[in-house]
């Protein structure tokens, strides 16, 4: 997801697209990534997105292009919403940052301190020739360990997804439940996890199960929580787990990738796995609120959490958390287990650090339909990247994008 290497190269593949209009314009000239952009959603690999860039707490682009409906013939526009799924672990890690800052909970707390069935948990154990055994976890599972993916939690992939699947837990979607998501993770417990806690990054289920804290601690639904303490603050009027009907008209369509063209994803009645589907954010249940993957929001609306993160917890004189909660969101928390697609993991973000440094200048991350985000709190810049595509067959049209965003920066490293 995050080849830095990659980026490198393109970006000296770039420069010279960009290199003329940038020396003489007295602003930022975004036409090289808006032409890339464009090429995508032109050869039919994009049905269209949404880009907003953020430089020293101004937006210097915001630009839609494509189409929000293909078949519809609704055009993108810059206030069109997408399924953000795991943009919203970030949010979520916020509210614990919150909740610690109130003191009703700590990170360095056992998860049994709210949930009681982790008291106990096992992990399945595989030998040189992939034999499996199941031996009880060397210890107790933390909010620190779900906060870093390192709880040893999966979404249910793996030697033992079958039993996931009987449980009804396999897989980071759960707008179709009819329960809560601390009600449909109940047996989480029960199943062996895939590491010890500690030990290794293992992506899963840990922010949903920091979304059930969340609600447990607080009394509260997710929804209002984030409503009283993060949306409301910071001027997120559109960011729901569930879309209004007064703004369905913005719902952007969601597609799938091809080996040529894309494909419109089915509706949620025409398929069992709604993973890659439209989904049921505007009709379903509304009962589940996923911490993990479950918010629907636009880039407006994402760049106002990220200039608070850039504004170290502060934004438009509304502080959301400390300056201390940021700091320790956005530093390496996980040094002592190897990564070899980043340079460490925070709160939910991945990390880039300068060389041979601590120094983190840029955290990030992204979502199943195929959305990015990161913040470089250097060089006071944040990009969101919104768009609708599951499967994405390993479509690169992020990385060309981005290296030429840098480029307009002027950002090389």
């Amino acid at each position: 997801m995050f080849n830095h290497r990659f980026i490198k190269s393109l970006y000296w593949y770039l420069l010279p697209l960009v290199f003329s209009t940038a020396l003489q314009a007295t602003e930022y000239d975004f036409t090289a990534a808006k032409s890339i952009l464009n090429g995508y959603v032109n050869e039919g690999k994009l049905a269209g997105a949404v880009v907003l860039v953020l430089k020293d707490d101004k937006t210097v682009l915001h630009y839609a292009t494509g189409q929000q409906d293909v078949e519809a013939g609704i055009p993108m526009q810059t206030n069109s919403m997408f399924r953000i799924a795991s943009q919203t672990k970030a949010i979520t890690s916020v509210a614990i940052m919150i909740l610690q800052e109130q003191g009703k909970l700590k990170v360095t707390d056992p998860v049994s301190k709210f949930i009681p069935s982790f008291s106990t948990t096992t992990v399945l154990e595989l030998d040189e020739n992939k034999n499996a055994k199941v031996v009880e976890a060397k210890r107790e599972i933390t909010i620190h360990d779900l906060l870093t993916h390192s709880s040893g939690i999966g979404y249910g992939w793996g030697p033992n997804e079958q039993e996931w699947k009987d449980a009804n837990m396999f897989g980071w979607y759960f707008a179709d439940k009819t329960q809560s998501v601390g009600e449909a993770l109940v047996g989480i417990t029960d199943i062996p996890h895939l590491a010890h806690p500690g030990e290794s990054f293992v992506y899963g289920h840990s922010t949903d199960l920091l979304g059930a804290i969340v609600e447990k601690v607080s009394a509260q639904t997710l929804d209002v929580f984030f409503k009283q303490f993060i949306f409301d603050p910071l001027h997120m009027q559109d960011t729901h787990f569930y879309v209004p009907d007064s703004k369905l008209s913005r719902l952007a369509t969601v597609y799938s990738a091809t080996d040529k063209r894309i494909v419109r994803a089915p509706d949620t009645n025409q398929t069992t796995n709604f993973m890659v589907s439209q989904g049921h954010y505007a009709k379903g249940p509304k009962k589940a609120f996923s911490g993990g993957a479950g918010l629907v929001s636009t880039a407006q609306d994402y760049a106002q959490f990220l200039r608070m993160l850039l504004n170290m917890g502060i934004l438009d004189g509304q502080r959301i958390i400390s300056a201390e909660s940021v700091s320790a969101m956005t530093r390496d928390q996980i040094p002592y287990i190897e990564m070899d697609w980043n340079d460490g993991f925070g709160y939910a973000f991945a990390l880039t650090k300068q060389p041979n440094s601590d120094t983190v200048v840029q955290y990030e991350w992204g979502g199943a339909y195929h959305s990015q985000y990161y913040v470089r709190p250097e060089d006071k810049v944040a990009v969101v990247y919104l768009t609708q595509l599951n499967p994405n067959k390993g479509l690169k049209d992020w990385q060309h994008i981005d290296a030429a965003i840098k480029i307009s920066l002027g950002i090389d490293r």
